[in-house]
């Protein structure tokens, strides 16, 4: 019989449009950093929506290839199957370990569907990842959620990194 375990998961969200990318950038780093160094094996679930998304996405790759472990994969999640993603298969597969497309947001109404997939990601998430530069948007209602689940709370920059209660909803 062999062991199966969970993954820890953790999950990146950030506004389309930031500021301060190299300070945003080196907290990113080091945040996942550790984490590779610390963790067993690591799920980085991240979304494709904007900067901040790009960018925890590049750094992770980074990350990973100067580490050289072969402790975490990368997933994207999309809230539905978008026309860049089916046009762009190949290249999405070359670039992320694994691609979701969230079933509950895709059948869902597409006004909710991101809302839908982010509130999915962070239940299913141990930690998360936050870029909030303005109390508004998806991000801060996103970050407002996964608040509620918090055990604790740190920032760096304007990365803020919330540890989530799985018990907590």
């Amino acid at each position: 019989m062999f062991n199966v375990y969970d993954p820890y998961r953790v999950c990146f969200f950030g506004h389309r449009e930031i500021e301060n990318i190299a300070e945003n950038e080196k907290a990113l780093e080091r945040i996942v950093q550790e984490l590779i160094l610390r963790k067993e094996y690591i799920e980085f679930l991240v979304c494709r929506e904007g900067e901040f998304d790009i960018l925890a996405a590049s750094v992770i790759k980074r990350v990973t290839k100067r580490l050289d472990r072969g402790n975490s994969e990368l997933t994207l999640v999309l809230p539905y199957s978008k026309a860049e993603y089916r046009n762009n298969t190949n290249s999405y597969a070359e670039y992320f370990d694994n691609i979701e497309i969230c079933e509950v947001s895709e059948n869902g109404h597409y006004k909710g569907a991101y809302q839908t997939r982010n509130r999915l990601m962070i239940k299913r998430s141990d930690l998360a990842v936050f870029c909030i530069q303005r109390e508004s948007g998806g991000a801060f209602r996103s970050y407002g959620f996964a608040k509620r689940r918090a055990v604790s709370e740190h920032v760096l920059a304007d990365c803020r990194v919330i540890e989530l209660d799985p018990d907590k909803c």
